[in-house]
């Protein structure tokens, strides 16, 4: 596999802040949500029934998810749905599953 030259640079709160994403989706249920988020909005309801949760822990979990700016809300009459804040969210999220999805392949 070709190196690259030279790596990524970044800032320091580039990266403290790259590295808080990171931290957040690294939760099962949050990433979970996320994945429900990618396709469509969806209220909390619809999200906690889809992944079996209670609409309180849904809830928890995307106002973090918000304040990160992984997710967007937008009101709609009394309903309040969820989706990806952006393209990059959902890049980043459908390409690690996958990347998990795919084959081993061990090259020892």
């Amino acid at each position: 596999m070709p190196r690259l030259k030279t790596g990524i640079r970044m800032a320091q709160d580039h990266a403290a802040e790259l590295a808080d994403l990171f931290r957040l989706l690294g939760d099962t249920t949050r990433l979970r949500i996320v994945l429900e988020c990618t396709t469509m909005p969806l209220p909390v309801n619809e999200i906690a029934d889809r992944l079996d949760l209670s609409p309180s822990l849904v809830s928890h979990h995307l106002r973090l998810l918000k304040a990160a700016r992984i997710v967007r809300a937008e009101r709609q009459g009394k309903q309040v749905y969820y989706s990806a804040a952006d393209d990059h969210i959902t890049c980043v999220v459908t390409d690690m599953l996958e990347h998990v999805r795919e084959p081993r392949h061990d090259d020892i």
